[in-house]
């Protein structure tokens, strides 16, 4: 399905791109997803859109068949990435679930500023991003997703993410496909 519209407060939503992932063995390279990340994270800036940053430090409570990170992490592996040139009006939000929805007040801070729909982008597709984008639908929020601003370890569940969920939860684009439409969108809502 081709990206049809942005709602005029629509906002982005970042996931775990943070100093403990950089590195880590994803289908596509991180460097190539942070530089799609931050060119949204302009676009989204020059027209005083909310931008959401989120981190991860910490999983849900409960037992699961495959070993899980149950510790503490090293220091500085959640501090956010320097590309994402954090500012103070940033929203940030530290999730301790796969969705940034479930362990963070993400929904309270985005209706607040009346947003109606996110764009999502970050990793892993399979777990942080999709499990997000499951939950900003559920909430009722328009979801896009930018499926060229994202990886995971995985490459069936990047794979499945992509052609089976995502279109399923809203519309999927590339990154220089959203920027377009923001640029068409802003110019609307400013004419």
């Amino acid at each position: 399905m081709a990206l049809t519209t942005l709602d005029p407060i629509t906002a982005l939503i970042v996931v775990d791109l943070q100093s403990g992932l950089v590195g880590a063995p994803f289908v596509h390279p991180f460097a190539d997803v942070v530089v799609r990340a931050c060119a949204l994270i302009n676009a989204f800036r020059r027209r005083g859109l909310p931008i959401v940053l989120v981190n991860v430090d910490g999983t849900a409570p409960g037992r699961t068949e495959r070993p899980r990170h149950n510790g503490q992490f090293p220091d500085g592996w959640t501090d956010l990435i320097p590309e994402l040139d954090r500012q103070p009006g940033d929203i940030v939000v530290t999730k301790r679930t796969w969705g940034a929805f479930a362990s963070t007040d993400i929904e309270k801070q985005l209706r607040a500023r009346g947003v109606t729909h996110v764009v999502v982008a970050g990793v892993a597709t399979g777990t942080g991003v999709e499990s997000t984008a499951r939950q900003a639908y559920e909430a009722g929020f328009n979801v896009t997703l930018a499926i060229d601003a994202m990886t995971d370890a995985r490459p069936n569940a990047h794979d499945y993410s992509i052609e089976q969920v995502f279109p399923r939860l809203g519309e999927t684009g590339s990154t220089q496909a959203i920027i377009d439409l923001l640029e068409r969108t802003n110019a609307h809502e400013l004419a």
